[in-house]
Formats: structure tokens, C-alpha cells, sequence
């Protein structure tokens, strides 16, 4: 979790893979650097953008119980503080989202089409 502007001046990504090498699957801020949240997207961690006002709920709650448990549901995606049932909604591209639920990158899912591909292909003059 952070503050404003996360992954900001992060543009390669190592930044993420240190993210995703530690076993972080989310990360949640107000704001993203875009570079930053498409490498997120492209690497398996899910950027979740809250609002300000939320985001102080969750340092709050954190603050008041180091333990504090956040749930985040891409189906549905919200995130929620546990402990008090504040939700919050957030938005994600539709394709990175179903990558993510199926456990894609971009090359698995031209993969998972490949049937598709290759009937459209021969549909097609050479």
C-alpha cells in the first residue's frame, strides 16, 4: 500500500517484479504512475487505485490495528477493510482483468485462442 503517485519514477520493471518477487498480488494507492500500473497489469499485480478519502480509511484502520485485513475481489472489484466493511470500488481494463482471472499474459492469452487464429487464418488469402 501507498500513498499519492505510487511506482512514480518506477518505469522499467524490475520495480514490479521486486513487487512480485517479494509475493505481493496487489498493491493499493490513490494514484499510479501509468507506466508503473501498466507493468503491474502486464506482470501479475494487481494495481488497486482507491480514493484519497478511502485511502486514509485504510491507514486509519491500520493504524488502529496493525493487523488489519483488506479484501480485495477483482470479479467484483472492490476492495474492503474487514474489520469495519468499508468497500470501495476501483476500475481495471475488462481484458487485463479476465488475464488476471484466468492467470494471463498477453502470449497465454493469444494461446488460449489459438484454434480461433489458425481458423481465421485460413479463412484468409496468402
Amino acid at each position: 500500500m501507498g500513498g499519492r503517485n505510487f511506482g512514480s519514477g518506477s518505469s522499467r520493471e524490475h520495480a514490479v517484479w521486486a513487487v512480485y518477487d517479494y509475493g505481493f498480488r496487489a498493491v493499493v494507492s490513490s494514484f499510479f504512475a501509468d507506466i508503473f500500473r501498466a507493468n503491474c497489469l502486464n506482470i501479475g499485480v494487481l494495481p488497486v487505485q482507491v480514493s484519497a478519502e478511502f485511502l486514509v480509511k485504510i491507514f486509519k484502520a491500520i493504524e488502529t490495528n496493525p493487523k488489519t485485513e483488506l479484501a480485495i475481489n477483482l470479479s467484483n472489484q472492490t476492495i474492503t477493510i474487514l474489520s469495519s466493511g468499508a468497500q470501495e470500488s476501483f476500475d481495471i481494463n475488462d481484458y487485463k482483468k479476465q488475464n488476471m482471472l484466468n492467470g494471463y499474459d498477453d502470449i497465454d492469452y493469444l494461446t488460449s485462442m489459438k484454434s480461433e487464429i489458425q481458423e481465421f487464418a485460413k479463412s484468409r488469402p496468402f
